[in-house]
């Protein structure tokens, strides 16, 4: 007796969804079946064969031991076919193949880290920014961030996030942050202060990492980099004639020649300003009392930084 065909056509029953998938048959439709379910979930694929007995279900070409009803439930990606025997014993042709895809989900989490200061000197508190992000798909899980300060940098305070928690490790110099979970198109803000210990280019890089695959590692990581100058700013200076500490001295001006120094005086009124500044500034003709500075140097790098505060001019005695 001839074999008896199974057709391609199966019945797909998606679990917890109660609509029923027909499949066209291989008469119908020559392509590829193929189905996507998310991990976790799982697929019955029916043989629709009029007159079948027996069964036996195939993945990737291989018999499934113990797969013999006219129903399998998958759980796990592969190409699913199928074979039928009637009651006369006669074994059909094998039939068109299923393909079931695993859509594993993807969150991809991101994170910035960005510093602000308007004084970029040795000693000056300024503020650390990390920002995280989910562009995934799914929730993210477990979101982890970890920012290993550099010995350069000395942490002052960590602010409470609004999402999630933040501990900082002193024996490690580590700060970690976790958030139970980030939905797709999600963020979150940790804000330190902190202040560097000494001058220099000072890189300061955070990771971001969750329990789920994250399909762009590029973005898992960022680095800060500040160039924290070896200027300090004094706020008194005496210029009264006796030798000492007769003008307003910057040290550490001369790594920037390309600098301006503009003073005020309490009402907002220019009483000194100079482009390429030397330390030259005796505070001739002007009272003793508080003055505003505003000092502008450009680095190396052709970044500008601003350094304000008050400076006070007390003559006394000699």
């Amino acid at each position: 007796m001839g074999n008896l065909k199974v057709s391609g056509a199966f019945i797909v029953l998606l679990l917890l969804i109660l609509p029923v998938y027909q499949a066209k048959s291989a008469v119908q439709q020559a392509d590829e079946q193929r189905v996507n379910i998310k991990e976790g979930q799982s697929v019955t694929l029916r043989a629709s064969s009029a007159g079948g007995v027996a069964f036996q279900w195939l993945k990737d070409e291989l018999a499934i031991p113990g797969a013999d009803k006219d129903s399998y439930v998958v759980n796990t990606g592969g190409k699913y076919q199928v074979l039928s025997t009637n009651q006369l014993s006669c074994r059909s042709e094998i039939s068109d193949p299923v393909f079931v895809t695993i859509a594993v989900p993807t969150a991809d989490v991101s994170i910035s880290k960005t510093s602000a200061m308007s004084v970029a000197g040795a000693a000056i508190p300024f503020n650390y920014l990390i920002g995280v992000k989910n562009n995934g798909s799914a929730t993210a899980n477990a979101v982890k961030v970890r920012d290993d300060l550099p010995p350069e940098i000395e942490l002052l305070q960590l602010i409470k996030p609004a999402k999630g928690n933040a501990l900082y490790n002193a024996a490690a110099h580590r700060v970690t942050w976790e958030i139970a979970s980030l939905n797709n198109g999600e963020t979150a803000d940790l804000n330190m202060s902190v202040k560097a210990t000494k001058g220099g280019t000072i890189r300061n890089t955070a990771t971001v990492s969750a329990n789920e695959n994250d399909p762009n590692q590029a973005n898992n990581s960022a680095t800060d980099i500040r160039l924290i100058s070896n200027l300090t700013v004094p706020n008194v200076f005496t210029p009264n004639g006796d030798g000492k500490n007769e003008t307003f001295i910057i040290p550490g001006l001369q790594q920037y020649p390309d600098n301006e120094l503009s003073i005020v005086n309490r009402w907002g009124g220019t009483v000194f300003q100079k482009k390429g500044y030397v330390n030259e500034w005796d505070g001739r003709g002007l009272n003793e009392g508080t003055y505003f500075y505003v000092l502008r140097v450009k680095t190396p790098q052709g970044n500008q930084e601003i350094y304000r505060g008050y400076i006070t001019l007390a003559r006394g005695n000699k």
